[in-house]
């Protein structure tokens, strides 16, 4: 048995136990977590820095998703702590019936067994979802990068020791250590001991795991989100929601990397715009239109219109429309999360009925897009998809159903 297989039979093996566990002991579990992660603070930090002296080289914006401090940590355990708050979805009844031949049925939430995530730069997340599986009563396999794995590994320590020590079996968590692409790519394929594999990270990480996997996969998709200011918006409430979106942390999938302005308003809203952004140095990117209201723009590509550009850098097209600016979203997006910025009713309904994304906004930020923002308590990812789940992942979505069927000696 290779050492991929045995961590994931590991994690099977010990699935039953999470899922047995009652509200109180899940709780009890992410107290622990969030307490044992203040508490060895000076250690995760300590393998934090060793991760960031490997990473010295790589783009500001792989540094600051790699990057854990003092207040991210506290931030993360609080994040657990907000769990407590909400009910474990596991055992709800969503519906319960009755039929001709008597027979009681009950539609019931069950976890969905091992949860294997495979996930890029971002050792947050490693607490993160142990918090959403441990309330919602799955076993996990942690698959994390190489960048990240002095600081996963000590993550990981800390929370099964905690456990351990406070007389809870650990074991419903697994951490790969292996981090080359064999180790994934076996992952992909472990279908006898894992449920449902989720991609978390760079658009070709989740290309190569839905093109490989052979054990189901909910896929979370790139962000590349749009603002659309039209042509009634209130210029400031866009200018404010537009410097939000794309420097309050450029480098997060809910960050904004483009911008549609109705020709109308163009001249009036682009100069002061890009003016700002500029002095906040991003990179201004935009169509013909766009370049000769402001000159110092650089002419898009229609690469950069795809692009999630994670970064200081930003795309502008201007429209006639809201039908264009639909349109234009529709080809380009990523299906994570658009907004519009309008006082017109009509153009907020048309938008929010027609543009194809996971989160579509009305006068707001793309940065709420998310699952503390949501009240989800945190969240597994966000699912670009349509099937199971879609948009940001909390409890529910790591659960599925079955039948209990109650009857009094019926045959059919």
């Amino acid at each position: 048995m290779s050492d991929v297989e045995l961590v994931c039979s590991l994690a099977k093996q010990n699935s039953s136990y999470i899922a047995e566990l009652n509200a109180e002991d899940r709780n009890k579990i992410l107290k622990i977590i969030s307490s044992a992660l203040k508490e060895k603070a000076d250690e995760i930090l300590c393998a934090n820095k060793a991760d960031l002296a490997a990473n010295a080289d790589k783009p500001a914006h792989m540094l600051d998703r790699l990057a854990l401090n003092e207040k991210r940590i506290d931030g993360i355990a609080a994040g657990l702590d907000d769990l407590c708050s909400l009910a474990t979805p596991v055992g709800e009844v969503i519906e319960e019936w009755s039929v001709k031949s008597g027979l009681n049925i009950k539609k019931v939430r069950v976890p969905l067994g091992v949860i294997a995530i495979i996930y890029e730069a971002r050792p947050n997340v490693t607490v993160d979802v142990i918090g959403l599986v441990v309330k919602s009563g799955n076993a996990v396999v942690l698959r994390g990068s190489k960048d990240a794995i002095n600081s996963n590994k000590a993550l990981v320590g800390v929370i099964k020791g905690a456990l351990k020590k406070n007389g809870y079996n650990p074991e419903f968590i697994q951490l790969i250590t292996d981090t080359t692409r064999e180790s994934s790519e076996e992952l992909m394929t472990c279908r006898k001991y894992v449920d449902v594999l989720i991609p978390r990270g760079s658009a070709g990480l989740i290309r190569t795991v839905v093109e490989k996997a052979s054990v189901p996969v909910i896929e979370t998709g790139t962000g590349n989100c749009h603002a659309y200011v039209e042509k009634t918006a209130d210029l400031q409430m866009a200018k404010n929601i537009v410097l939000n979106g794309k420097l309050s942390r450029p480098s997060v999938c809910n960050a904004l990397e483009n911008l549609i302005v109705d020709r109308a308003i163009a001249k009036d809203f682009l100069p002061d715009m890009i003016s700002e952004l500029e002095k906040n140095g991003v990179e201004v990117v935009g169509c013909d239109e766009t370049v000769a209201i402001c000159p110092s723009v650089k002419k898009a590509s229609d690469e950069d219109f795809y692009t999630e550009f994670l970064g200081l850098k930003i795309s502008v097209k201007i429209v006639e429309n809201c039908e264009e600016a639909i349109a234009h979203i529709n080809k380009y997006s990523s299906s994570h999360s658009e907004t519009i910025i309008t006082r017109d009713e009509k153009a907020a309904k048309r938008f929010s009925e027609l543009i194809d994304s996971a989160a579509v906004y009305v006068n707001a930020s793309t940065r709420f897009t998310d699952g503390f923002e949501f009240g989800f308590g945190a969240e597994m990812g966000i699912s670009t998809q349509k099937i199971h789940a879609r948009g940001p992942m909390g409890l529910k979505e790591l659960t599925s159903i079955k039948y209990v069927i109650n009857g009094n000696g019926q045959v059919r």
